[in-house]
């Protein structure tokens, strides 16, 4: 899945998946997780969020169950 970089401290990329609605993020640690069931635009206002790391906390981080992938 190709990510694009995020500007946020603890956030290094985001990528996703449209077909299958998933979301997949890096982590600034190195650790990439991938979470399921995300429509496109949540992805899209993490994306464009003033504060990616916030809004991935706020709408993201407890709405959705992460699968590690690294």
């Amino acid at each position: 899945m190709e990510r694009k970089r995020l500007n946020a401290s603890n956030l290094r990329s985001a990528g996703y998946d449209a077909r299958n609605r998933v979301l997949e993020i890096e982590f600034s640690n190195g650790g990439i997780n991938q979470y399921a069931g995300v429509s496109e635009e949540i992805y899209r206002r993490l994306m464009n969020a003033p504060s990616p790391g916030s809004y991935f906390r706020d709408e993201i981080e407890e709405s959705f169950t992460a699968k590690r992938v690294r």
